[in-house]
């Protein structure tokens, strides 16, 4: 069944949507809910690479306590699926704005709250443990996060130009971090003193910029057309997780699949290799910082690029293609690392991310909203993106610090590893059904 349509669905299913300000305020809230997100997990993925290790793991020697700050950076990732799981369903049954709001408070103040933490040598063992308490909460509000900007914004944009309006959202993921490799790169040169005595705290703290403005345009925005109209027709469902296994299992499989390549090679370029390069390659600690931050400035022109791709080929297409060209790309990519050139370091991840990572990321805004149904897509993309971000983001650093544990060091099954995720996702490509120009408001899944 589709829901009749309204005057708020048909500016928001409309060519002529990209003139209307409430797309305009729901880009600008999905994008900076999105940067804060990015940086909060950017600052602590950067954070326990270069210096969690001498704060809350001293005394370890360098293998063991690169796996030991990871296995609590993976934890977050644990919190996430629950979050999605909790909010998601929210989501669907009491509309997007109101998650997405306590979302962001909640992520945010959990990573203010990391850069007040007292350290081992104060604290005991009572500093990791909060750590760890900290990252389950930061892990839990990001858990719906994405999943809301994403929705939000496929819901409000033009079907013909949907793929690059959700896109553009994920462009505050590379402004997010942007400015996290940012800080941390003048940081990184600091003596260690000075940097594990104070400064390390300044990034965390400069969170709370962010949440407010977070907040504030949150409580300004209005509900999504879509949504709207499920209230409008009495539909909205009372029991969105139960339409969601009954319907949508397949759609669910597809998204984890989809999810492997993307979301576990970012994360080996962005945070694992910032660790390689430096404790492995032997390279200054500020190489891989600038090498990421070199990857999202990329980012923020490849990301809406890919996404008006998707509305011209389809979205089945690009991602296929870009999940190939990271597999082809893995072996020369850790191999040109190894050399420890900081130009090709900073040329390797940001194609790696720029170019593999986006491409699929570009289709993947608009797609895994189309997959889904109206009355269950909230919890949908959240639980899809989440549980699949345990086993292909969460632990890919901790997988990543365990095989140079196991092979003395090598990148060749570093290489094996991206190739296997980039594999996966291809394969999965030919059980996606293309969603372009897909009507939200159809409450049944893409088939």
């Amino acid at each position: 069944m589709t829901l009749p349509t309204t005057t708020s669905s048909r500016s928001a299913e409309g060519d002529s949507t990209h003139k209307d300000p409430g797309l305009r305020r729901a880009l600008f809230t999905s994008s900076v809910g999105s940067a804060l997100e990015y940086y909060d997990f950017a600052i602590y993925g950067i954070a326990s690479a270069l210096v969690f290790k001498h704060l809350f793991f001293p005394g370890l020697g360098d293998a063991v306590g690169l796996v030991a700050i990871f296995a609590t950076y993976a934890v977050g990732f644990v919190a996430r699926p629950l979050g999605g799981l909790f909010f998601g369903s929210l989501g669907d049954r009491y509309g997007r704005k109101t998650v997405l709001v306590v979302t962001v408070a909640l992520m945010g103040g959990s990573s203010f709250a990391i850069g007040l933490l007292p350290t081992y040598h104060t604290a005991g063992m009572w500093s990791p443990v909060l750590l760890m308490v900290l990252r389950l909460l930061q892990g839990f509000g990001a858990g719906a996060e994405q999943a809301g900007a994403s929705t939000l914004m496929a819901e409000y944009a033009p079907p013909s130009r949907r793929g690059y309006y959700a896109a553009l959202p994920f462009v505050g993921i590379q402004v997010g971090m942007l400015l996290a490799t940012a800080l941390f790169v003048p940081l990184a040169k600091l003596d260690e003193d000075v940097l594990f005595g104070w400064v390390w705290r300044v990034p965390f703290l400069l969170s709370a910029v962010l949440i407010l403005v977070a907040v504030y345009i949150r409580l300004k925005l209005e509900e999504s057309p879509a949504f709207a109209q499920l209230e409008e027709a009495g539909e909205v469902s009372k029991r969105p997780l139960r339409d969601l296994m009954v319907n949508s299992r397949r759609n669910l499989f597809i998204t984890f699949g989809l999810r492997m390549a993307e979301n576990g090679t970012s994360y080996l370029y962005s945070t694992f290799s910032i660790s390689y390069v430096t404790a492995v390659v032997g390279v200054s600690s500020s190489v891989g910082p600038l090498a990421v931050a070199c990857a999202s400035i990329a980012g923020v022109v490849t990301i809406p690029v890919f996404g008006m791709v998707s509305d011209r080929i389809g979205r089945v297409p690009l991602y296929r293609w870009a999940a190939l060209f990271q597999a082809l790309f893995a072996i020369p990519a850790f191999a040109l690392m190894s050399t420890g050139s900081t130009v090709l370091i900073c040329v390797v991840i940001t194609v790696g991310i720029g170019v593999g990572v986006n491409g699929m990321l570009g289709s993947q805004c608009a797609l895994l909203a189309e997959l889904f149904g109206a009355r269950h897509r909230y919890t949908g993309v959240a639980i899809g993106r989440e549980f699949s971000a345990i086993i292909a983001g969460g632990v890919a650093p901790l997988l990543g610090a365990t095989l140079l544990l196991a092979f003395d060091d090598s990148w060749w099954p570093l290489a094996g590893y991206v190739m296997v995720l980039s594999l996966i996702t291809f394969l999965t490509t030919f059980a996606t059904p293309e969603t372009r120009g897909r009507d939200l408001t159809d409450p049944a899944d893409a088939r």
